[in-house]
């Protein structure tokens, strides 16, 4: 089940990762804001899975 959700949080944050940068190309700042907001909810998700993978082992 770990490897869905860190497929999951790696998922969240590549799609962070291409609405931030569509935002600075257009000059959208509300949309590079999203964009980093989703690629900080991808890495919180990562984390939260690797804390649970050290404590399985």
């Amino acid at each position: 089940m770990s490897g869905t959700e860190k497929g999951k949080a790696a998922a969240e944050q590549a799609k962070g990762k291409a609405k931030e940068a569509l935002g600075r190309t257009v000059g959208n700042e509300r949309m590079a804001a999203e964009g980093r907001a989703e690629q900080a909810k991808g890495d919180a998700r990562h984390a939260k899975e690797d804390v649970k993978d050290a404590f399985r082992h």
